[in-house]
């Protein structure tokens, strides 16, 4: 039969079990792969080649096929002259085109006040578009009030 000692001592763990396993979800939450949604045509390959660049640089994707891009970016407010073949948000940024992971998750670290990033067009040599040339581009980040600036060069 157990002492009072003993029960003292089952009843502090058991107590402090609940908060020990909220610490370690917070642990996990804080390291989890950042979700990004990404909304492309059905038909498009570089679309899903640039899904691939995502998830091998720790992003979870998930994919919806569709054949209205035009009214998900005008939902999205992705200016006319930035748009490109595919668009993607993850955590409260758009993301437009063949944008790098690298440059997500800088802006994801950074937790800029801005909309989104793209990569307008489709340029050869971005993620997604590799081939045997390379183009020179810029990753454009974009606000709700139409302003634009270069984010990175690539």
């Amino acid at each position: 039969m157990p002492n009072r000692r003993q029960f003292l001592l089952a009843s502090a763990a058991a107590s402090l079990a609940p908060m020990a396993f909220g610490q370690r979800l917070l642990a996990m939450a804080a390291t989890a792969a950042p979700v990004i949604t990404v909304y492309k045509d059905p038909n498009c390959g570089c679309c899903a080649n640039w899904v691939k660049h995502l998830s091998a640089n720790g992003f979870v994707t998930m994919v919806h096929d569709s054949n209205d891009m035009d009214g998900i970016k005008s939902n999205m407010r992705v200016p006319k002259d930035l748009q490109s073949c595919h668009t993607a948000v993850v955590e409260r940024y758009v993301i437009e085109g063949h944008v790098p992971a690298a440059d997500i998750k800088k802006l994801l670290a950074s937790k800029e006040a801005i909309q989104g990033l793209a990569a307008p067009g489709m340029p050869m040599g971005s993620p997604g578009m590799e081939g045997a040339t390379k183009d020179k581009y810029d990753v454009i980040a974009f606000t709700t009030d139409g302003k634009t600036r270069v984010y990175a060069k690539h």
